[in-house]
Parts: C-alpha cells; sequence; structure tokens
C-alpha cells in the first residue's frame, strides 16, 4: 500500500513549520491548505528568566528542565542580555539537564552541552515524570521547568508530587496569528466539505481554532464539519486536547516526527474517510466515537465478510496481490495497547468484549492489514474446564494446579461453551465494526498445546510432564485429549456462529514430537477438530517447529498450512503439494532489522511463493513486543505493492 492522499484535500495548522508540511502532504499526493494558527512572542522582559540564572550561578538549581529547541535558545538569548554567556554554560553543566527529544539536545549541542536525561517518544509529561522516576530521586530537589505557550500543570503538580521545589520559567507566550484569514477559511473549508484531512500537530493549535471559530460564530458548522473529516493528531498530548474539544481522533502515529505523522496518515487516510464518512451517514456521532461504534450497513449489520482477498487465498483463489496479517498484530509493540493495558489487567481485557473488539480493530486501522484476529488468548478455554488461571507480568500464563496424573484429570468439569460468552460477543462487535472486505480470524489453542500448558503448569523446555503422562498413561492422554478436542470444537463454532470469517488453530508446541508421537497421539484429534468445523469455513493450522510433521498436518485436513521460519517457503509447498494453501513465513526477529533488510527478505519470500494462488503472508510466529511500529508499516507495504506489481507482470506475460 502506497502512501498517498491520491488528491485529497489536507488542510494543516502547523505555524513554525508551515512550509515544511505544506511541502509533505505535497509530496504525499495531497493538496495542502496550511493555516497558521498561532505565533511565539517572547518574553523578553522577563524576570524569572534572570532570577533562574541568578540561582543558578549561586548553585541552587540541581534540575532543569528543557521541553522545547526553540525555548532553550530563546532563554539563552534572554538570559545572555544581562549575564555572560561562558558564565551561564558552566553553570548549567553542574546541574542534571533533562531534555525533551531531540529538539532541545540539538539546542543543547550549539552550547556544546549534553543532556544528562533525553526524556523518549512520544515525549510527552508522561515520559518525562517516568524518565525521571527511573533515573533521579526529585525528593528535596529544586527544578526548573523551561515552559512555553502555557504551563503544563499536570508536569509541575507531578514534579511537586514527588517532593521537589518547582520553579517554572516562561521564555515565550502563544497569541493568536496577525492574520486570521487563513485560519478563518480553513474554517469554511472544514465546514462546508471542502477538505477530507485535517492535521494537528500541537495542542494549542485547538484552542486558537476553536477560539477563531467562536469569534466568527462558526463553531457549530466548525464540529459538524470535522464530523465528516479524518482527524490527524501527531502525538498524546495533542490528542487530548482534542478529545476534551468533544473530538475523536482518527490516527495517531507511534511517533511524534512530523514526516512520520502526515505519511502515515497518507497511508490510511482513504480507508479512514471513508469509514468516517459511511458511519455519519449511517447516523454514527462521529463527533466522540470508538472503533467499536462503526455500522456500515445500517439495515443489515450483521453482514459479514464479502469480496476479501484473505479468504480468497484461502481458498486458493486469484486475488490482485498477496494478503498479509501478522499474529499479535494487536500487542505490546502498539503504544495505544500498552497504555490500555496500564489501564487493565490481561484477563479483564479479554473479558470485557468492547475493550477486546477495540483492540482487534485498533490494528487494522494502524496497519492496513488484510484480516484482523480476534483478542483473546488459547488458555481462555481452561476456565469453563475449572482449571484456575492466572496471567504474571513478565510470567506469562500460569495453571494454579497442574494436572499431571490421572486422579487430576478428573477434576475436570463438562465443557460449557456459554462460560466463554465474551469472546463471542467481541467477534459480534468486531465483525460488526470491520470493514465489509477485511476477514475476521477466531482461534482456539490446539489440544496438544492446551493440554501441555495444562500438565506443565506454563511454558517448558522438553515437555517432560506432557510426554511422561503420554507414554506412562496413554489412556489417561486420550481421554484429555478427547475432552480437549470437543471443547475446542464447541468454542471454534461458537466463535464462527458469532460472525468470524475463518479460524487459526495454533499448536505452538507441537513440534517437540517426533512423526510417529503425532501420528499416535495428536493427529485423531486433530483430523476430529477439523472435520468438525462449519463447512465452507477456512481453517489455518499452524504450528512451530513442525518442518518434521508438515505431511501429517496436511493429513489433518486444514485448508491453510501455517509456516514458522525455520523452513523454506517454496520446499514446503512444493512438499505439500498446491493443493491447500500456506501462510507464512517471516522470522520476527527481522523486523527488528532495517527497513531495507526487511524489504529484502520479505520479497525473497514472495519471490518463493511465486505469485501462485494460496499464500498469505505471515510471520513464523508473533510480532515482538520490541518491534517498531514503522517496520512493521514497511513490511505491510512492501508485500502489498511488490506482489501486486509481481501479479500484473505474471499476469502480462500470460
Amino acid at each position: 500500500m502506497k502512501a498517498s492522499f491520491d488528491g485529497m484535500r489536507v488542510v494543516a495548522f502547523e505555524s513554525r513549520r508551515a512550509k515544511e508540511i505544506e511541502r509533505l502532504i505535497a509530496y504525499y499526493g495531497g493538496i495542502p491548505q496550511v493555516a497558521p494558527s498561532m505565533r511565539e512572542v517572547p518574553l523578553s522582559e522577563t524576570t524569572q528568566a534572570f532570577e533562574f540564572a541568578e540561582e543558578l550561578f549561586n548553585g541552587k538549581i540541581d534540575v532543569v528542565i528543557l521541553l522545547t529547541g526553540v525555548g532553550t535558545r530563546t532563554l539563552i538569548e534572554i538570559v545572555t542580555t544581562k549575564y555572560s554567556r561562558d558564565k551561564f554554560i558552566e553553570s548549567l553543566k553542574n546541574t542534571t539537564i533533562v531534555a525533551r527529544g531531540p529538539k532541545p539536545v540539538s539546542a543543547l549541542r550549539e552550547l556544546g552541552l549534553k543532556p544528562d536525561i533525553i526524556v523518549p517518544e512520544p515525549n510527552t509529561w508522561r515520559e518525562i515524570l517516568s524518565s525521571l522516576d527511573s533515573t533521579l530521586p526529585l525528593n528535596n530537589k529544586t527544578v526548573v521547568v523551561q515552559e512555553y505557550g502555557v504551563s503544563n500543570t499536570q508536569l509541575l503538580d507531578g514534579l511537586r508530587e514527588r517532593g521537589a521545589t518547582v520553579k517554572p520559567v516562561a521564555v515565550y507566550r502563544w497569541a493568536l496569528p496577525e492574520d486570521i484569514k487563513p485560519l478563518v477559511d480553513a474554517i469554511h473549508s472544514i465546514s462546508s466539505g471542502k477538505v477530507e484531512v485535517a492535521l494537528f500537530t500541537s495542542s494549542q493549535q485547538v484552542y486558537h481554532l476553536i477560539e477563531v471559530a467562536r469569534q466568527k460564530e462558526l463553531e457549530k458548522p466548525l464540529r459538524e464539519g470535522l464530523k465528516r473529516v479524518v482527524i490527524g493528531s501527531i502525538g498524546p498530548t495533542t490528542t487530548e486536547t482534542l478529545k476534551n474539544f468533544g473530538f475523536t481522533v482518527d490516527y495517531e502515529p507511534n511517533s511524534p516526527k512530523m514526516g512520520n505523522f502526515v505519511r502515515e496518515i497518507a497511508r490510511r487516510a482513504h480507508y479512514l474517510l471513508t469509514r468516517k464518512q459511511i458511519a455519519y451517514s449511517n447516523g454514527v456521532d462521529t463527533g466522540q466515537w470508538k472503533r467499536i461504534d462503526m455500522i456500515w450497513y445500517k439495515d443489515a449489520p450483521e453482514k459479514k465478510v464479502n469480496n476479501s482477498v484473505f479468504i480468497k487465498a484461502c481458498n486458493r483463489e486469484p486475488t490482485d496481490y498477496t494478503p498479509i496479517w501478522l499474529m499479535r498484530q494487536a500487542g505490546r509493540f502498539l503504544r495505544e495497547y500498552r497504555e490500555l493495558r496500564a489501564r487493565v489487567s490481561f484477563l479483564e481485557l479479554c473479558k470485557t468484549p468492547e475493550l477486546a473488539a477495540e483492540v482487534t480493530l485498533m490494528a487494522v486501522d494502524r496497519l492496513g492489514v488484510d484480516a484482523a484476529i480476534i483478542f483473546a488468548d488459547i488458555l481462555l478455554i481452561l476456565e469453563p474446564l475449572g482449571v484456575e488461571l492466572e496471567f504474571s507480568k513478565g510470567e506469562g500464563p500460569r495453571i494454579k494446579k497442574p494436572l499431571r496424573s490421572t486422579k487430576a484429570l478428573d477434576t475436570l468439569r463438562e465443557f460449557n461453551p456459554d462460560e466463554l460468552d465474551f469472546v463471542y460477543k467481541a467477534v459480534e462487535i468486531s465483525r460488526r465494526a470491520l470493514a465489509p472486505e477485511i476477514a475476521l480470524i477466531g482461534f482456539a489453542g490446539a489440544p496438544f498445546t492446551v493440554a501441555s500448558y495444562l500438565i506443565e503448569g506454563g511454558s517448558s523446555r522438553n515437555y517432560e510432564n506432557t510426554k511422561g503422562l503420554m507414554y506412562r498413561d496413554p489412556e489417561a492422554w486420550h481421554v484429555l485429549m478427547d475432552k480437549l478436542t470437543h471443547a475446542t470444537l464447541l468454542y471454534l463454532n461458537r466463535q464462527i456462529d458469532s460472525g468470524a470469517d475463518a479460524v487459526q488453530i495454533f499448536d505452538s508446541w507441537v513440534g517437540c514430537l517426533s512423526p510417529e508421537d503425532y501420528r499416535d497421539f495428536v493427529l485423531p484429534y486433530m483430523k476430529k477438530l477439523i472435520q468438525g468445523i462449519r463447512p465452507g469455513v477456512p481453517v489455518i493450522h499452524f504450528g512451530t517447529g513442525t518442518a518434521s510433521l508438515l505431511d501429517l498436518m496436511k493429513e489433518a485436513g486444514s485448508s491453510v498450512i501455517g509456516l514458522d521460519w525455520r523452513i523454506e517457503l517454496d520446499k514446503a509447498w512444493k512438499r505439500l503439494g498446491y493443493d491447500v494453501a500456506i501462510q507464512g513465513n517471516l522470522d520476527p526477529a527481522v523486523l527488528l532489522a532495517p527497513p531495507s533488510e526487511i524489504k529484502r527478505r520479505a520479497i525473497r519470500i514472495l519471490d518463493k511463493a511465486a505469485g501462485r494462488e494460496g499464500h498469505i503472508f505471515n510471520l513464523g510466529h508473533g510480532v515482538l513486543p520490541g518491534t517498531p511500529v514503522d517496520n512493521v508499516l514497511t513490511l505491510v507495504d512492501t508485500v502489498h505493492e511488490y506482489s501486486s506489481m509481481r501479479k500484473k507482470t505474471n499476469d502480462q506475460s500470460l
């Protein structure tokens, strides 16, 4: 998917970097309308700056927090009108200097100074406080904050709560532009539907936009117009301000850099605009809404997938490009997911249908993948069986009382699928809110992998307890596998009934078995499970470390075989035969590499698939938590663009 506005009209409210954002919008195929919304007025006669300098010279300042590059330079200019520049710089070296991101770092470099602490992206007041919490106790310290525009009360209060004496130093304030006509014109453009995208790169732009709209008695039409426009926010603070004024942000990038911001908005703008305008026309209040509020079909909100490239690939039908989705595509590598997890536990997230659906949809909006997978966990199925389950931070899922004997297995309850109603509701909400061309994947753990968790109590290297039971008491093993197969079949079919368009069976641990053991202890149950799934619904059978088991996995009967990265795709597909679709199989660690390497390796896999019908691009396992979002976007775009070009070339050569 090429990042392009493709002729969309884009309004931006940037002031200092107005020419830059105008060029970026045009570069990505948009028609820019830039309306500078503010000007910086230096406070050249500020007593705060001089008081700060005197206390700095006397050794009374412990920490200096610099929030902006312009503010840092302005502060130096003000102070050096009265005091020696060299003396000021030398005195700063005796403090702990905190720089909020790269711009203050650049300003300090001009002075020959290096910050002691650099606040990471997205550089909000929250990151400032968390950076200080992890490196510098503030109790009884005097902290100076270089302010800009208006005071950030959350930051100042947070510093005081940590025991600091806080001294804000304002160096400039914000005012409306001297010429507000471009801003008024932008308001008219939004109100009359003459722009499709609105870009906000600071909180103050929102305040000034509303202020001018009120002055001109245009606030009501502006608000109504923004309900039909894609709203882009550069970062969390701006998003929070927009939300406080009653607007929902349609897209916020992971990195608060202007180039990334414009590129990512260009990449998803057409989809986001279509969705928002359809929702608006169907009566959804798009002023303040969530992804789960989406209605695509007013008269048939339950309508399922239509013309999905993913479903076509599952069925080995021709497609214009290779579809891609990623295991763990809604996970810790996404900042918005981490922010949500900071508020709720993992199990609470899984068991709250509206939250689980919101996370499911989040990945599609952000990444532009061709399928969503419902947010859940493979072990949720154990609780209706009477098994106590907990998720410990950093340790993963744990079974409180592992079942390692025939007697213990007798404690399992009869499975009641109704106890997982929260999953079905999340599926139902997600399917209704998803675009009709985006498939929704339901999933479950394979009986062997779930049994292994149940017996081991958690993750394992050698699976000695699992194999021990399997070899020592085959009868008990078969009873357990039969129970889990029955439960999994009921569970998956209920997901399908609720709206899942396809299902994936995760057998993450089955690679520990020999082919002989797989045939005796696993294959009969996988056959029974797959054969029992609703007819016509694609089934993806995925395992890791399964190169020696692929022939047996095909025998189990799924329509798609998922490959991990330990086997070459072309060789595996040839071995399996081309009457089955293939999913995979980039090593997840490749997404930690530079973009050029990601592109090279993705293209290599696509070349191995040779444009053959039935290839779904995926990783060989889940996205790693530390993966940069930009790298994931690079992968998705590479797969879409290269496979589309390759398929067109193939078609022309026929």
